[in-house]
């Protein structure tokens, strides 16, 4: 085995002059923000990650700030133990959630994946290629845009879609009113609520999906709130998933297990730790007869990592694609696009995604080296 010795890494943090969006009526429009992490080996391979964070008003720098004191330890390392090194960074003080220790991980994985010259998916133990997949929208001001944007994007191949709405109800069972006049069961379907609801509000829009062609109800209550949850799955039978962002570990979503609180789990490997600590959570869901529905919802590469994790498992349905597409796509000369309701895996090596690193120089905000 080719030892794969990191002595370098680079950090940038992309601030793109993209559009933004929005997700609910009370956020502000969303700073997207694309932290890149850059290993670079011995033997001249290099490993990448890209982690998307979301923040109001300002572009967020908090994420390579986290980074800068972990990636001194693993310079001198051999990426081909991972493991090692995953349990040396949890080992770590720092005052964020694993999204630091994440980019680490997702970088070493697209090393090895690169060392055996394989699609990161395959090293992973992944035979299929494809996955279905659903149009993630943002916010739109009204029911008539989104009617007029699911035509859209029928006519660009995407067959389901999710709907970021309002996050009020009386806006939502509009939304819904109108949806189902103008495609009724011809259009399946997912709400996200953002973990902003009720739960009286949420059990009202859980009883109106119901009827209707809705694949599941997506984080109605904060994710801690897991008796309500229970509650709420007793009383519908619309499925019910949370939204993956604050219960992070195996050990923490054994909770949510035990209380019955889920009908499918949800996660993302730039948030959970990376690869190590993803495929943990994908076979604690295995184990419960759970499938394991990803988040994407970012930049091309933090959308990679997940697609990629998606494909080595069996129990992964959908996979999102945010749309509009090119907002999200800045940076990449390869990119993650749906035809005709699937998306395929890169065929390069590792993450597979080939980033445009004059684009990167020229349009980051905060630039620094770890040798």
């Amino acid at each position: 085995m080719k030892q794969l010795i990191i002595e370098r890494a680079d950090v940038s943090v992309v601030g793109p002059d993209v559009e933004r969006c929005r997700l609910a009526a009370d956020m502000g429009e969303v700073f997207e923000t694309l932290t890149i992490l850059r290993l670079q080996t011995r033997c001249g391979l290099e490993g990448i990650a890209g982690i998307t964070t979301y923040s109001e008003f300002a572009y967020d720098t908090g994420l390579a700030g986290a980074l800068k004191p972990l990636l001194p330890g693993i310079l001198g390392k051999d990426a081909n133990q991972s493991d090692e090194i995953w349990h040396y960074l949890m080992g770590r003080y720092n005052s964020m959630t694993p999204k630091p220790q994440s980019a680490i991980d997702i970088a070493i994985w697209d090393l090895k994946a690169k060392a055996a010259d394989q699609p990161l998916y395959r090293y992973l133990g992944g035979e299929r290629s494809q996955i279905d997949a659903y149009a993630s929208t943002p916010l739109l001001d009204s029911p008539q845009e989104y009617v007029e944007f699911v035509k859209t994007l029928q006519q660009q191949g995407h067959t389901t879609i999710k709907f970021h709405v309002w996050c009020d109800l009386e806006q939502d069972l509009a939304l819904l009113e109108a949806i189902d006049d103008a495609f009724g069961d011809s259009l399946p379907f997912m709400i996200d609520l953002e973990e902003r609801y009720n739960y009286d509000d949420a059990l009202i829009i859980a009883k109106r999906l119901e009827s209707m062609n809705c694949i599941w109800l997506e984080a109605p209550l904060p994710d801690t709130d897991l008796s309500s949850y229970a509650k709420l799955r007793q009383q519908t039978q619309t499925p019910i998933l949370p939204a993956g962002n604050t219960l992070t570990s195996p050990e923490l979503m054994q909770f949510g297990l035990d209380a019955n609180a889920w009908d499918a789990m949800r996660t993302d490997v730039t948030y959970a730790g990376g690869f190590t600590a993803a495929r943990r959570i994908a076979e604690l869901a295995k184990a419960n007869g759970q499938s394991l529905e990803l988040q994407s919802w970012g930049y091309t590469l933090s959308q990679a990592a997940n697609l990629h994790l998606m494909l080595s498992i069996n129990h992964s349905r959908y996979f999102e694609q945010p749309v509009p597409y090119i907002s999200h796509e800045v940076c990449s000369n390869a990119v993650i696009r749906t035809d005709n309701g699937k998306v395929s895996a890169p065929d390069a090596p590792g993450l597979g995604i080939e980033m445009n690193w004059s684009e990167v120089r020229k349009q980051s905000i905060w630039q620094y080296i770890v040798e």
